[in-house]
């Protein structure tokens, strides 16, 4: 092959590729069915090692490319799941090119689309012209031995000497194994310049492995452009490198133009497949027909997918229970899909199969390929295929008449199909024998069962029994070719107990109208009742339950009701003109019953009240003016017995004609005035005759007190006039005020004199100064002891021991002399022998505490001696001390004891000057 064939081998891939571009613009318009080239072009070299990519060829199928799959017709090379041509085993093409057709069909149509691809092989030693003999240049072949050199620059020159435009080559990838063994590092290729004769030229690359992360995986000498691979290569980790050689002079000036080199990590099969998961669940209806889908189990191998390192390959190891077949399912060794194989899936029998599945690449070759295992379950799901069937053919129950939401009889069922599922939860329905519909069949969610239930009362008088026929079925219709069975209907039988019903008051909130005020013992009505039980001989006998002002009567026998006393309209027992009472009847039977009626009375108002005359206090000023008393009228009848009503002055005594007068304004109001000029203040009791209309008409003659007063220039009373019209004379309002004042001087002067007293009582002044004060003083605490408990010790502890032996042979301090101790004695503070002014004050708190804390104190209050020197001292009486004593003695430490001994140290220190 030539250059200039090569060149233009280059030239029809951009070709193709253009039209595979375009191709893809116009899918994306119009979306056509089919592969994006009606034929396939590529370069590939003369060796080609198994699993090796050639091409991809593009199909679009406007719903993606599930379900679509390749073929080929050629059985050295094979197209992937995407589309990628590769190799099925190691080749090596003797021909210039290799033409096959890729065929693509839908599984679901079964439609089929052709493409043809060409692929041509390039030559390895083409003849360069212009060249010392020997020199060749090669395209990149990853089976050529270490030795082979690469001239990827080459330079061509015409039979007259001149040199030609020089064009670089279309360089195959470099193809290295994943996993190898080495030794490291490994030559891959070299890299030669044809200028390499002329001038010293340094090779470097470039690029992701060489001086890019991960560094140093590809490797040249500088001067020979041997190219190395320093380490085992990882397809998974990365399956291909990007490079760049380079070739300068020694200076670095550019001798050739980079050139691109393609690396590929061929594939090998060291990855077993992966399920997704180790357990998948699935389910599938029971009796299902053959073929139905299961579950779709995926597993996923690192290896190159388009080589058969990753293609996976499924299959069913075993199947746990083996019934009602071994091969119930099977599955699609290309796409994991499980189907059902044989019919007979009965989940009443097997409710759950364990399936095994093995995933193995290589295509499913067990003998080479790596295999891995995953769990299926399959549950075999509940239909409706079983009918509710009853236990028995037929039921029988009881209840009581009158009686509801009362449980007659339970209905038992039998269902197999998979329990609190629609498809046996039971539905019961009474089909006949209950036209009234006074049952019921409920369905007890635990066992299933049919409670035939009263929810309409029933009466033995009418129905003495029911024979009911009950349908059951379930919530879920039955699946298809199910029928109902013969025993999912049953009869029930049920009797109705008599039982002693309440008599009733037919018309009950009976409602009769009568006037009131009618005599006592006036018949009113017959309130009777009657008894519902027709088949028992009963009597019913009548009583008062309420009567809330006790005016009727009944009478026990026949229930006729007659007044106890007169009927009030304007009682307050009666409400909106209505008398409401209560009676029972009751009948003899076992046990007895009574019921209850109401009778209402409605009262008819007769003129039986006369008015009252309203206000019953007025006042109006002693000369007459426009100030006038509106007076009305009360009465506790209703209409027509109320107003208009007639007001108007009795004739006697004259003097109220005399100085009043009555100036009627309507029905119901009138005015009262006085008459004459000028009347006294004070209160008067003004009668007035007031009459209704009733008929006939009934008149009261009530009193009006009315205060005359004397009124200001505005018409209003004054106080002293309301005073006066009160009935006091001025006399007696100005002794009252003067009493009144009087009292209220008597009360500030007592007030005064308490506050001076005690002002006196604070500010008086002791006759002796407290310090100057020496004298023993008795102070009253008005305490009483601590009670019985307190009481019990012994008093002659408390007397002068005639004999203080066990107290002189101690050591001086505080001694206890109520109680001996039964430890050790608690060591009190001594008094030192010569006295220091501050000791004393010390001495006696040191005792205090000593005492305070001592384990052997009594738990009541006890007398402690301080230095007790007992009868017959031998210090002798403190009476032969004279106050006039030798002066031998200083007594000016007495000045430091403090303010209470000054008078002490005055004596003493006065002696002595005297």
């Amino acid at each position: 092959m030539t250059v200039g064939s090569g060149v233009l081998l280059v030239l029809l891939s951009l070709s193709g590729a253009l039209r595979a571009h375009n191709g893809d613009l116009t899918a994306r318009e119009t979306c056509k069915v089919g592969f994006s080239e009606e034929d396939y072009t590529a370069l590939i070299s003369q060796n080609i090692l198994e699993g090796e990519k050639v091409l991809k060829v593009k199909f679009s199928s406007c719903l993606g490319t599930k379900g679509t799959h390749y073929e080929t017709d050629s059985m050295d090379f094979k197209v992937g799941a995407d589309g990628t041509v590769f190799a099925t085993r190691e080749l090596q093409i003797p021909s210039e090119q290799v033409a096959f057709t890729v065929t693509a069909w839908d599984r679901q149509t079964a439609e089929r689309w052709d493409a043809a691809v060409r692929l041509l092989v390039a030559q390895t030693s083409p003849t360069r012209s212009g060249h010392k003999k020997g020199k060749k240049s090669a395209a990149l072949d990853p089976v050529q031995p270490p030795n082979d050199t690469l001239w990827p620059w080459p330079q061509h020159h015409s039979s007259s000497g001149l040199k030609r435009q020089k064009r670089d080559w279309v360089i195959p990838p470099i193809n290295v194994p994943e996993n190898s063994r080495g030794p490291f590092p490994q030559q891959l290729v070299r890299i030669r310049s044809d200028k390499d004769s002329d001038i010293p030229i340094r090779y470097s690359i470039t690029g992701v492995g060489a001086d890019q992360p991960p560094v140093e995986v590809f490797s040249i000498d500088s001067m020979s452009g041997r190219m190395y691979v320093t380490r085992p290569m990882d397809r998974e980790e990365r399956a291909s490198y990007h490079l760049r050689a380079h070739a300068v002079d020694m200076n670095g000036n550019k001798v050739e133009n980079p050139i691109d080199l393609y690396i590929y990590v061929i594939d090998m099969n060291d990855n077993r497949p992966e399920f997704l998961s180790q357990l998948y669940n699935g389910s599938v209806d029971e009796g299902s027909k053959p073929g139905t889908y299961v579950m779709t189990v995926t597993a996923s191998d690192a290896d190159d997918g388009t080589t058969a390192n990753g293609m996976v390959r499924y299959r069913i190891v075993t199947q746990t229970p083996q019934s009602p077949s071994q091969n119930m399912f099977t599955i699609n060794s290309e796409t994991g899909d499980i189907v059902t194989v044989a019919a007979g899936l009965d989940r009443e029998k097997v409710q759950q199969y364990t399936v095994i599945v093995q995933a193995t690449d290589m295509e499913g070759n067990l003998n080479y390929g790596l295999s891995n295992t995953a769990t299926a379950i399959i549950t075999v799901t509940d239909v409706n295929d079983n009918p509710p069937e009853f236990t028995a053919s037929t039921y029988a129950g009881e209840v009581p008449e009158n009686r509801v939401e009362t449980v007659v009889a339970n209905l038992t069922v039998m269902d197999r199909d998979q329990p609190h599922s629609p498809n046996w939860n039971a539905v019961y329905r009474i089909i006949s024998g209950d036209p009234s519909g006074h049952f019921t069949v409920r369905t007890d969610p635990v066992t299933n069962e049919g409670m035939v239930t009263v929810v309409k009362a029933v009466d033995y008088e009418l129905n003495r029994a029911f024979m009911l026929t009950v349908m059951v079925s379930n919530q879920a219709p039955l699946a298809s070719g199910i029928q109902m069975s013969f025993q999912s209907t049953a009869g029930v039988t049920i009797s109705v107990m008599d039982i002693n019903e309440a008599p009733y008051f037919p018309s009950n909130h009976k409602l009769i109208r009568l006037e009131e005020g009618v005599p006592t013992g006036t018949v009113l009505t017959t309130f009777s009742a009657v008894d519902p039980d027709r088949f028992m001989q009963q009597a019913v006998r009548y009583s008062k339950l309420s009567d809330p002002a006790n005016w009727l009567h009944i009478n026990a026998t026949n229930g006729q009701i007659s007044t106890a006393a007169i009927l009030d309209r304007e009682s307050l027992y009666v409400k909106n003109n209505v008398y409401e009472a209560t009676f029972l009847a009751a009948d003899n039977g076992i046990p007895p019953a009574s019921g209850t009626g109401t009778l209402q009375i409605y009262l008819i108002d007769i003129n039986d009240n006369a008015p009252e005359l309203l206000p019953k206090e007025a006042q109006i000023c002693e000369k007459p003016s426009l100030d006038t008393i509106n007076i009305t009228a009360a009465d506790a009848d209703v209409d027509p017995n109320i107003g208009p009503y007639v007001f108007e002055l009795p004739f006697v005594p004259a003097s109220v004609r005399k100085n009043w007068t009555i100036t009627r304004l309507n029905g119901d109001y009138a005015q009262l005035s006085l008459r004459i000029l000028y009347l006294e203040a004070g209160v008067y009791d003004v009668p007035i005759i007031v009459t209704d209309s009733g008929n006939p008409p009934l008149s009261n003659t009530s009193i009006i007190k009315v205060k005359v007063c004397p009124c200001d220039e505005n018409g209003d009373c004054s106080t002293m006039g309301a005073v006066a019209a009160a009935g006091l004379g001025t006399g007696a309002i100005v002794a009252i005020l003067i009493c009144i004042v009087i009292l209220l001087t008597m009360v500030l002067l007592f007030v005064v004199w308490m506050r001076r007293r005690e002002k006196e009582r604070h500010t008086k002044q002791l006759l002796i100064d407290p310090e100057d004060d020496v004298r023993d003083n008795i102070l009253k605490y008005d305490e009483e002891g601590g009670g019985e408990e307190d009481q019990d010790y012994d008093l002659s502890q408390l007397q002068q021991p005639e004999a203080v032996e066990h107290v002189l042979s101690k050591a001086p301090g505080v001694r206890r002399v109520d109680e001996r101790p039964v430890g050790a004695e608690p060591r009190y503070p001594a008094r030192p022998a010569v006295p220091h002014p501050g000791d004393i004050g010390d001495f006696i708190s040191e005792g205090l505490r000593a005492a305070d804390n001592d384990p052997t104190a009594p738990p009541y209050d006890s007398l402690l001696v301080f230095d007790y020197e007992g009868s017959g001292s031998s210090a002798g009486s403190v009476s032969s001390l004279s106050s006039s004593s030798s002066g031998s003695q200083d007594y000016d430490y007495l000045n430091d004891w403090g303010p209470r001994f000054k008078k002490l140290a005055d004596l003493y220190a006065g002696g002595e000057e005297e």
